[in-house]
């Protein structure tokens, strides 16, 4: 009887320490945006490289990453990332947005 009585709250702290895992590895690694967590589990949820036991948990813990997301949102709306990558890949958003629209010039024949 004791022991099914501590047995109960274990597994649920657990439960709960396992829940929501896209959104708080989306949010400690630097993913700007709203509801990053939920978006990166439908990348997986799409990608054909991924095998089917992880697309099972993504699944399965796809729900509780949306609800970390919106509990997250309004500091999702507020935070910016500074980091390293987070700047060189705007700047490279930025230059392949200019050179898609500015062509690059032709080459002189000799």
């Amino acid at each position: 009887m004791m022991k099914n009585t501590l047995l109960i709250p274990v597994f649920c702290s657990g439960m709960i320490l396992l829940v929501g895992c896209s959104s708080v590895m989306s949010h400690t690694g630097g993913k700007e945006g709203t509801y990053p967590g939920t978006r990166a589990s439908a990348e997986m949820m799409g990608d054909d490289d991924t095998n089917w036991g992880t697309k099972t948990l993504v699944a399965l813990d796809m729900p509780f990453t949306a609800v970390a997301d919106t509990l997250l949102l309004p500091w999702d709306l507020f935070r910016k990332d500074n980091s390293v990558r987070s700047r060189v890949e705007k700047s490279e958003k930025e230059n392949q947005a200019m050179n898609s629209v500015i062509p690059p010039a032709a080459m002189p024949s000799n």
